[in-house]
């Protein structure tokens, strides 16, 4: 294991102990006095940054109780610039909520100067993707068996009137559609309310014609051309099978 490696390791240690036992203090020491935690959600549920010691330790104190951070480790290897002795390398954690990923920068004295924490996965609800991905046919004899088109269905019907979203998003643009692809994925019950006509109105209604200046990573959809995510449905094969050969 290289010495970078194990420089990220102990720090990791040491804040692992320090906010299990709520010892802000021992917290703020692995920072150095000009600092920065940038935090997407994970333990402000907002998207954060605090600066230096006096707000990283206001901000632990107020969610501690009930985020719960635990199991931070490694994610591949450290580096180290030759220039000034820093030492990075990306992170991961739990919370009691979630699972997340993040960056961490050492100076050569041992003590974070940035530190980067983002939730990227609810526990309970985790996407559902691969081999998880929803199955368009229920296999097997079951009594009032139905189709991935069936549930859709009842789950429109059902969701505000019998069954309440846990979320509600006011807008259904393109960052509204976005992000209600993305807890629709996570098993998450949201509505989103739109005052237009059709979901994307506000852009059809204000252009002529649509096109962005991003490149296409930048600029595709959520879940529209990923194979991964697409509803799993049973091939059928007509015709003869080809002998296999080993």
């Amino acid at each position: 294991m290289s010495l970078a490696n194990d420089t990220v390791n102990q720090w990791l240690s040491k804040l692992d102990s320090a906010l299990k036992s709520k010892d802000l203090k021992a917290a703020t020491d692995l920072f150095t006095e000009e600092s920065y935690w940038r935090d997407f959600v994970s333990f402000t549920w907002n998207l954060k940054t605090l600066e230096g010691r006096d707000e990283i330790s206001n901000m632990l104190g107020a969610t501690l109780d009930t985020v719960q951070p635990k199991n931070w480790t490694l994610k591949g290897d450290a580096t180290e610039t030759e220039t000034d002795g820093t030492i990075e390398g990306w992170i991961r954690f739990e919370t009691i909520c979630t699972r997340g990923e993040g960056h961490l920068r050492i100076n050569s004295n041992g003590q974070a100067y940035t530190l980067f924490t983002a939730a990227y996965e609810l526990i309970g609800h985790e996407e559902e993707k691969g081999s998880t991905r929803p199955k368009g046919v229920e296999h097997g004899i079951h009594k009032n068996r139905k189709s991935w088109l069936e549930n859709k269905l009842d789950e429109e019907k059902a969701l505000g009137y019998t069954k309440q979203p846990y979320v509600v998003i006011i807008g259904g643009g393109q960052g509204g559609i976005g992000l209600g692809a993305r807890l629709r994925r996570l098993g998450v019950p949201t509505i989103i309310i739109e005052r237009n006509e059709k979901p994307g109105d506000s852009w059809r209604n204000r252009y002529k014609v649509c096109f962005i200046y991003f490149i296409t990573e930048y600029r595709c959809r959520y879940y529209l051309f990923t194979f991964s995510f697409q509803v799993l449905f049973t091939a059928i094969v007509i015709g003869r099978c080809p002998s296999i050969s080993h």
